[in-house]
């Protein structure tokens, strides 16, 4: 092992300022939300070039690269859109330009989650040029997940057939090892009301009124909600509120919330979606769970519900202890074990297909999302390392 270390060290030293360029290249391409052709066609060019054996896209239009053609198979999954930015004067940076300062590089995306994705790609292309590729299939699977986690892999699965026997998904860890989340559950409520004149008022039903009892349930609903030893508790927020009215002089006649349910293990989906039936006044609502059928950007439709499973990968499988060890033989230290708050593509990997997944890349998830979207270029770089050097410690 040690022999291999120093191997793989040597040569993701010699490639820094690449995997460095080849970040800056792809944070600068903008992909919000799915629109993932111009840096997914980027980060295809940049696997020809390291010669992968398979370079493709998929039918939804994310990317695929292949070394290895072994019984094993271990998939790398980074997603390459981003959330928009938001108001443009907000950030004191071009937010795709971005910039370098003290070794940090701030930009749309650096943190979630384009940071670990130069990692993923040198350092499958470093196992084939020192020959520790042949006992596996390496993947890495640039894919959209901001709009709905967990779409793009349940596809490859389900839809191009390719299962890998365990993933490694690079959201930001703080460079440490997470083996789990909270799941969540997207659901809209609607009530329906009367119309009438505002000046004659008490003629109509309103619609909002009529939600008023619902909404303070679901802010009062957070106490009540389970935990978790390690996920913690389940959550419950409104998030968003509309109204369907004839003008602003008229009583609306329908009204419409949408919920973020986050379910911590133990949690069904069934049950998040009894609780809010049974808030005050949901009797006369209509409660739905959402359905997500958006074309990507080839057009390609994959039906899902908004249903996101917590999932739990136990401390002590393989996978686990595998990455525990690689940091350990990469970096010289203990590992930190964690989880995220947020959700990741876990949710069908671990979570509805039961494929053992765990999450290491560079970034923290505060900076996920915001202004200050973030990431230290030696993490990046580093990543390398532990990517490359996983599959020794799983032999």
């Amino acid at each position: 092992m040690p022999d291999i270390n120093s191997t793989i060290q040597s040569r993701v030293s010699f490639y820094r300022d690449d995997i460095i360029s080849f970040l800056r290249d792809i944070v600068a391409i903008p992909s919000p939300d799915g629109q993932i052709k111009g840096v997914g066609q980027r980060v295809a060019d940049e696997m020809t070039r390291l010669r992968y054996d398979e370079v493709r896209f998929d039918r939804m239009g994310n990317v695929l690269g292949r070394i290895g053609n072994g019984k094993r198979v271990l998939l790398y999954d980074s997603h390459l859109d981003t959330v928009g930015i938001g108001d443009p004067a907000a950030w004191q940076w071009h937010p795709f330009k971005g910039k370098v300062e003290k070794g940090i590089l701030f930009a749309r995306g650096a943190c979630d989650e384009k940071g670990s994705t130069p990692g993923m790609v040198y350092a499958l292309a470093i196992l084939k040029e020192v020959g520790l590729a042949e006992d596996w299939t390496l993947y890495y699977f640039g894919n959209m997940e901001e709009a709905c986690e967990g779409i793009a892999p349940q596809a490859l699965v389900e839809v191009e057939g390719i299962r890998p026997d365990m993933v490694v998904i690079g959201e930001p860890t703080k460079m440490g090892i997470y083996r789990g989340q909270r799941g969540r559950l997207q659901m809209s409520v609607v009530t329906k009301g009367r119309s009438a004149h505002a000046a004659s008022s008490h003629l109509g039903e309103n619609a909002v009124y009529k939600m008023l009892p619902i909404i303070a349930g679901v802010r009062d609903m957070q106490d009540k909600l389970a935990g978790h030893h390690f996920l913690g508790k389940g959550g419950a927020v409104v998030t968003k509120i509309e109204c369907q009215t004839p003008s602003l002089n008229a009583v609306p006649d329908e009204c419409t919330i949408y919920i973020d349910r986050r379910l911590t293990f133990g949690e069904s989906k069934e049950a998040a979606l009894a609780q809010v039936k049974s808030l005050p006044g949901a009797a006369q609502a209509v409660v739905s769970v959402l359905f997500y059928d958006r074309p990507s950007y080839t057009g390609y439709v994959f039906p899902v519900e908004e249903y996101y499973p917590a999932w739990v990968l136990p401390a002590e499988h393989t996978l686990v202890q595998a990455g525990e060890a690689t940091i350990r033989a990469a970096f010289g230290r203990e590992p930190v074990v964690g989880k995220w708050s947020f959700s990741t593509n876990g949710v069908y990997w671990m979570g509805k297909a039961g494929i053992p997944s765990i999450g290491f890349g560079p970034g923290d998830e505060v900076y996920a999302h915001s202004i200050s979207d973030q990431v230290r270029l030696d993490e990046v770089v580093q990543s390398t390392l532990f990517y490359a050097l996983l599959p020794q410690m799983l032999a």
